[in-house]
C-alpha cells in the first residue's frame, strides 16, 4: 500500500552529511532531555551537566554507527529499478 505513495522514479540513499546532521540534531534533543531529567532527580546542576556530557559522548558515537549500519541494510527498503525511459 505504501508503495503507491512513493513515485517509481524516486530512489534515495542516506549520505554521510545527512547522517551527521541527523546525529547532531538528535543529540541536541537528548542532551536537553538528559539534563532536565537528571536535574529534576538530583537538583544539582553539576551532576546533571556531568552526566549529560559523559553519557552523550559515547551514545552519540553509538547512534552514528547504528545509523550507518542500518543505512547499508537492504531489508525493509523499496528498491526501484531504472527503466529505459529514465
Amino acid at each position: 500500500m505504501i508503495e503507491k505513495l512513493i513515485p517509481a522514479k524516486q530512489r534515495s540513499e542516506e549520505t554521510l552529511s545527512r547522517s551527521v546532521v541527523k546525529t547532531i540534531s538528535y543529540r541536541a534533543v537528548i542532551l536537553t532531555l538528559d539534563f532536565v531529567s537528571i536535574y529534576l532527580f538530583t537538583g544539582q546542576i553539576k551532576v546533571a551537566l556531568g552526566f549529560m556530557i559523559v553519557s552523550n559522548v559515547y551514545t552519540t558515537i553509538g547512534y552514528f554507527i547504528h545509523e550507518r549500519i542500518w543505512g547499508k541494510i537492504k531489508w525493509g527498503k523499496l528498491i526501484y529499478k531504472k527503466t529505459n525511459a529514465e
